[in-house]
């Protein structure tokens, strides 16, 4: 869902940048609801039919994950019967959404910034480029530790359990405790209190 959540935004920025002037009637109440009802039935469609999956093979060998949490990678190894299609629809998901959704986004700060370099004033520029950069950072903590778990699932097969679960909380934990501070570290108020918290100074 989150991914979902961070293509729409980057749809946002795509439009307040490149197309400004027809940014009311193009993000309509209207139109908002329906990306955001979009993002909730594609995340249910594709979560649904996993549970049934699992439920339909033989689970012979140890239960023991090596995540902190039910990571569809890690289930599919458990069971002693045939995950074909399991292993088909998990690249689906990953193709469809992860894959698609960032692909996207790419494309559409590509888009941005063949308009911000169209700018003639540096200082717009900068300017510009600065209402992304929320979006760009809540993009990032949300892709690097999900790719990181990604790797290690793959191909840390022979790592230490204690790395599983480290990166996996990270995973989990890292986007949700991080995106409150990069969407309000903007606030003048909030980031001079932050900085006497951190620094003892005011900025």
């Amino acid at each position: 869902m989150e991914s979902g959540i961070l293509l729409a935004m980057s749809f946002d920025r795509y439009v307040a940048i490149c197309n400004p002037l027809r940014y009311a009637t193009v993000l309509t109440d209207g139109r908002v609801v329906c990306m955001g009802m979009s993002v909730i039935i594609r995340s249910f469609c594709m979560v649904f039919p996993l549970p049934f999956l699992l439920k339909s093979l033989p689970f012979c060998k140890a239960n023991v994950l090596s995540h902190a949490y039910c990571l569809h990678p890690d289930l599919i190894r458990l069971p002693c019967g045939d995950i074909t299609i399991n292993n088909i629809f998990g690249l689906f998901i990953v193709i469809s959404t992860f894959g698609l959704d960032s692909a996207l986004i790419l494309l559409s700060y590509m888009f941005i910034l063949r308009s911000v370099l169209a700018i003639t004033s540096q200082e717009e520029r900068f300017k510009t480029l600065n209402t992304c950069v929320s979006h760009i950072c809540a993009v990032l903590i949300f892709y690097v530790p999900m790719v990181g778990v990604s790797m290690v699932a793959r191909y840390g097969k022979h790592a230490p359990r204690y790395v599983h679960t480290l990166m996996s909380l990270a995973y989990l934990f890292v986007p949700p405790m991080l995106n409150p501070v990069i969407y309000s570290i903007k606030t003048k108020e909030i980031r001079r209190r932050l900085c006497k918290i951190l620094f003892g100074t005011k900025f």
